[in-house]
């Protein structure tokens, strides 16, 4: 992986976020799998995780798998704790990245923050960036989408799963 990251240095201090642990503990329960996990780089922002991604695709073709743990809308100061549904802001956002994503228009998705319920869905990009990280990998793929719903009014579970559909 080293030699398609070649700027990227390996520090495993911090141990595996629960964006990784969370997802494959349900996924694979008990399996000794190997894990390579991608921390978020805020500095750095959208284009370079998106293009992170497509240096990481030729690790798909030799059966890896790729996953970006995050959401579309995360925004826990805005909670609400009494709302089982997205507020108007996150569904909206949610819409438009969907749509973004059924269309494959990248472009328009690395400059998410131009939408005007961007500061309220994804007031920080560390839970939005894994999205790039898999479309980068995930080139011209068609997504497959599934759990989309937005809950207590400002987070979003929306997922896609690219290769195993259409191109």
């Amino acid at each position: 992986m080293l030699a398609l990251l070649p700027d990227i240095s390996i520090n495993d201090d911090w141990g595996i976020d629960h964006g990784t642990w969370t997802v494959l503990v349900h996924m694979f329960p008990g399996a000794p799998i190997p894990v390579v996990q991608l921390s978020i780089d805020g500095i750095e922002g959208p284009q370079n995780a998106y293009d992170i991604g497509k240096a990481l695709a030729p690790l798909r073709e030799k059966g890896y798998l790729l996953l970006g743990s995050g959401n579309i809308v995360h925004n826990l100061r805005r909670l609400e704790w009494d709302n089982p549904n997205g507020s108007p802001q996150a569904d909206r956002f949610d819409a438009f990245i969907t749509g973004l994503v059924k269309k494959r228009d990248n472009e328009k998705i690395i400059h998410y923050e131009d939408n005007p319920d961007a500061a309220y869905a994804a007031p920080t990009a560390d839970h939005f960036l894994p999205l790039l990280y898999t479309l980068g990998a995930a080139q011209g793929e068609k997504p497959e989408i599934f759990n989309n719903v937005r809950n207590t009014g400002s987070l979003s579970m929306t997922g896609y799963l690219f290769g195993f559909g259409e191109k």
